[in-house]
């Protein structure tokens, strides 16, 4: 069915399309009867997976920034996702960049985004995480700072957030590898990362303390890292007592590119990211044996695609642009095609 409305979608702009479909799934958050409805329509085996110390019922989640404000989460976990992640949030709101800023490159299955954290703030996401749970789902949130927060003062707006957010969520990734924050990216530098997780670490493990629930974090890592720089980011979260890592988020590449928007600038995403997430994933598991639990993401838009990450070493995938060219089946079929 989604095959026969796809080109329907792709008539009205990428940005609200994504806004319609978005109500719609909060609309079936919001209504029993809905939500039974779709879930039937979705059905998924059980596949268990133990990561992070935390208990997923199957290994494939919805990436950030589908939902950024945490609307339609509650909808989205009936397609079968095992983890939804929220976000990115940000403490303040913030408009994000001038509009157009979202692109569909259908000739690439792709996507370019430009979108720099548009939302309504840390508070308003809190309120919608409030209440009841669908049975079974795992909750991140993706966590950034605002645009105008200097970089050097970058630690405070995820130590905000941290505090915010760990009492709420099942895991909190601190993402500091978006294209699309002026210089968001630079804190991926050794000694900036090392700075920021040591805040982090010593602010989550005193939050744990204080109450029964320890909260992991972990380390949302950029495509386009040089394997100096990608190995100096996983030595530092592994120095620094990280949860985990989730490779990867979009890349400024634009090799092989068929489509007429190949040339706006943002981070791509979708089939092009494959080859350089997979590869970043093997290398990953390989040097951390283990030691750092990994979610896989970028260009996974099949189950074929999403077994050779979990056959790579993932713990887990995410997928995102695959709902746009695939359709809301994407998390069933991987689902039911593992064994």
């Amino acid at each position: 069915m989604y095959q026969r409305l796809r080109p329907l979608l792709f008539r009205l702009d990428p940005e609200r399309a994504h806004a319609l479909t978005l109500f719609g799934l909060r609309l079936v958050g919001a209504l029993p009867p809905l939500q039974a409805l779709v879930s039937r329509w979705y059905p998924v085996a059980h596949q268990p997976v133990q990561a992070f110390g935390l208990q997923f019922s199957n290994p494939v989640g919805l990436a950030a920034g589908y939902d950024k404000d945490g609307l339609g989460w509650r909808g989205l976990a009936c397609l079968g996702f095992g983890h939804i992640e929220v976000g990115t949030v940000t403490p303040r709101p913030q408009p994000g960049n001038p509009s157009p800023r979202l692109y569909r490159l259908p000739e690439d299955r792709a996507l370019i985004n430009r979108m720099g954290f548009p939302g309504k703030g840390a508070d308003f996401v809190l309120q919608q995480l409030a209440g009841r749970r669908p049975s079974g789902l795992v909750l991140g949130v993706n966590l950034g700072k605002n645009k105008d927060t200097p970089l050097e003062e970058a630690a405070q707006d995820y130590l905000v957030l941290v505090r915010k957010f760990a009492p709420a969520a099942d895991y909190l990734s601190i993402n500091v590898s978006s294209p699309n924050t002026v210089g968001l990216r630079r804190l991926q530098a050794r000694e900036a990362l090392g700075d920021l997780l040591d805040v982090l670490v010593l602010e989550r493990d005193f939050l744990s303390e204080q109450s029964s629930k320890r909260t992991p974090l972990l380390l949302k890592l950029a495509p386009d890292l040089s394997q100096a720089e990608l190995e100096d980011a996983v030595q530092v979260a592994l120095e620094r007592g990280m949860d985990g890592l989730i490779a990867t988020n979009t890349t400024l590449e634009r090799d092989g590119l068929h489509s007429v928007q190949a040339g706006e600038s943002g981070g791509l995403s979708g089939a092009p990211l494959a080859r350089r997430s997979l590869e970043i994933t093997r290398w990953i598991c390989t040097r951390t044996e283990g030691r750092l639990p990994l979610i896989s993401v970028g260009g996974i838009l099949s189950a074929e695609d999403a077994i050779e990450r979990l056959e790579a070493g993932a713990a887990l995938v995410q997928v995102y642009t695959g709902l746009v060219y695939s359709g809301p089946a994407l998390p069933s079929q991987i689902v039911n095609t593992i064994r």
